[in-house]
């Protein structure tokens, strides 16, 4: 398997080295040089296999032999050792749940399979990495879990200030090890930047081998790709199906779109925002434009300038015609989004987190017009936005025993301003310490 750079399709690398790497010296994203079709006999099979055969059948297509067979099938067996539910709301609108693994979110999915996919690739020269991960919620919680004590590598979590929920934070301040958390006193998009700029930096670069365990990682987008195949599974093969997705850093999304691109029968992706609505203002005029971010209920989607947009522009032809073929988006505002996880209580006796309302939402709006049946893509517990969902609908959902095990200790974290040089001092009195 090869991958090259959005900004320059002649700088390809192996999977190791993108993995390992994560973002190229250009600037750009790593993506496949080729997403192979999968056969027309694995549509007609997949209602009869697991979601480890789905995934193992999908990595033999795509990874094409970068990986031996056993060493693939060992990293899916225990990555993915937890449930996908899948509720239906009615005939027309299901939900499925992704957030039944450690940390209670989706990316537990792309977490996970990284890191082992890592620690595989580590092990044997005994190499080092410096992990850096920005957060708006669930990522860090995620990943923290997934690289716990994994040996050569070491976690740091950047996460703003007060803009993620107290669980979130609690499960981001909790590890200790080879974790470690900042607190940045800024935005997402700021901690984003400067995981960007520590890559690009050559004294911090001198210090230190960096990865990312964001979904700048293509590491955590070819594992988020199953679950789309398990969707599809789990609607229904005789039906048109379209996928809302709640759609921030657009990570889970183009995910969706590397499984449709493999032959994923899918009539429409739908990209749901919330007030950050970035891409659904490109949606509808043909024109990006980045904006400062704004801050919601629905925390994680607070995202102003979409890493992944480069990603889903090579995905779909890299014009407005062709992403207004397969893909639909709205955004919604906090109001509307407690209404919608009240609506849900009311009508279905069922609780959404934010973000799920939101793609709830766009749903409704989608099936104004379209008659497929949509899946939901539902990315985060409930109980991890207790406040917000009590005051929607007065029940206040319980945190299950494993996740309250977790954050049972809290380690303050270290709290600095939202520039690469405070960022640098940071890192740099770590090596001299040490």
């Amino acid at each position: 398997m090869k991958l090259f750079s959005t900004n320059d399709k002649n700088n390809t690398v192996s999977l190791r080295h993108a993995v390992l790497n994560a973002f190229p010296p250009d600037g750009g994203l790593y993506m496949p040089c080729e997403l192979p079709q999968l056969y027309s006999g694995f549509f007609r099979e997949i209602k009869n296999l697991h979601f480890t055969e789905i995934a193992f059948r999908v990595c033999e297509k795509l990874l094409s032999g970068a990986i031996p067979d056993e060493i693939m099938w060992s990293i899916i067996q225990s990555s993915f050792d937890f449930p996908i539910k899948s509720t239906q709301l009615d005939t027309s609108l299901c939900v499925q749940e992704l957030y039944h693994g450690p940390s209670l979110a989706f990316k537990d999915f792309g977490a996970r399979f990284m890191a082992h996919l890592m620690s595989y690739y580590l092990k044997d020269n005994d190499e080092k990495r410096t992990i850096l991960v920005a957060t708006s919620g669930d990522t860090g919680g995620a990943v923290a879990a997934g690289f716990y004590d994994v040996p050569n590598i070491e976690l740091i979590i950047l996460y703003p200030s007060g803009k993620v929920s107290a669980l979130q934070e609690k499960q981001l301040c909790c590890w200790g090890n080879n974790i470690h958390t900042i607190e940045i006193e800024g935005s997402f998009d700021d901690c984003q930047r400067l995981v960007k700029e520590a890559f690009l930096d050559k004294q911090l670069c001198r210090s230190y081998t960096f990865s990312s365990a964001n979904s700048i990682n293509i590491a955590r987008l070819i594992p988020q790709s199953f679950y789309y195949f398990e969707a599809y599974k789990n609607a229904g093969i005789e039906e048109d199906l379209s996928i809302c997705v709640p759609s921030g850093n657009f990570g889970n999304i183009t995910a969706g779109l590397m499984a449709y691109k493999m032959g994923l029968p899918v009539k429409h992706f739908i990209a749901a925002t919330n007030s950050n609505n970035t891409f659904t203002s490109y949606y509808k005029s043909g024109f990006y434009q980045a904006q400062a971010p704004v801050e919601t209920i629905s925390n994680a989607m607070d995202v102003g300038d979409p890493s992944n947009y480069p990603r889903l522009m090579f995905l779909l032809g890299s014009t407005w015609n062709k992403v207004k073929e397969i893909m639909r988006s709205w955004s919604h505002n906090d109001k509307d989004t407690r209404n919608a996880i009240k609506e849900v209580w009311d009508k279905y006796n069922y609780l959404l987190d934010p973000h799920s309302a939101v793609a709830y939402l766009s749903a409704r709006e989608y099936h104004k017009t379209h008659k497929a049946k949509v899946c939901i893509v539902s990315t985060a517990h409930p109980c991890k936005f207790q406040n917000t969902i009590e005051s929607c609908t007065g029940v206040s959902p319980e945190i299950p025993p494993r996740l309250a095990s977790q954050i049972s200790q809290f380690i303050k974290p270290a709290k600095i301003q939202p520039s690469l040089e405070s960022f640098k001092d940071l890192l740099l009195d770590r090596t001299s310490s040490t």
